[in-house]
């Protein structure tokens, strides 16, 4: 099976029409790439993820968020919503970990159970919302 396909293909797949899949994008619910000529094309890997067996299948997608103080807790909760929507739109299936703290702290229990968790090799995509919430 082709993983980029055009409209018919994706509406197809699942099981939608082809109108359903034009709303659906002019909604903002998912994307596609456009050929040279304006054609839609999907990415089945990402509307229907099951299809596509890959190694990292049973490894979990985690979203981190960190701000340095308490002070900034609507920032996190700001990260989190931003982490939450950019996963879901991908159609990931996902952990959100937030922490509060210094990234001189190295006691965060989040950052802790991240890096257990990517020792143990138990995850398959990092996503942040920005690069300098890993400093420790």
């Amino acid at each position: 099976m082709d993983r980029i396909v055009p409209i018919s293909d994706a509406a197809a797949v699942l099981g939608v029409s082809i109108t359903t899949l034009r709303r659906w994008e002019k909604a903002g619910k998912l994307k596609s790439d456009r050929t040279h000529a304006g054609h839609r094309r999907y990415d089945l890997s990402k509307l229907k993820p099951e299809l596509f067996h890959t190694e990292t299948s049973n490894r979990k997608t985690i979203a981190y968020a960190r701000v340095p103080s308490h002070d900034q807790k609507t920032d996190l909760e700001r990260q989190k919503q931003v982490l939450e929507l950019y996963c879901a739109r991908q159609g990931w299936t996902f952990e959100v970990i937030a922490d509060l703290g210094s990234g001189m702290n190295y006691h965060k229990e989040g950052l802790k159970q991240l890096l257990n968790d990517i020792l143990a090799d138990k995850i398959g995509r990092l996503v942040i919302a920005h690069k300098d919430r890993l400093q420790c």
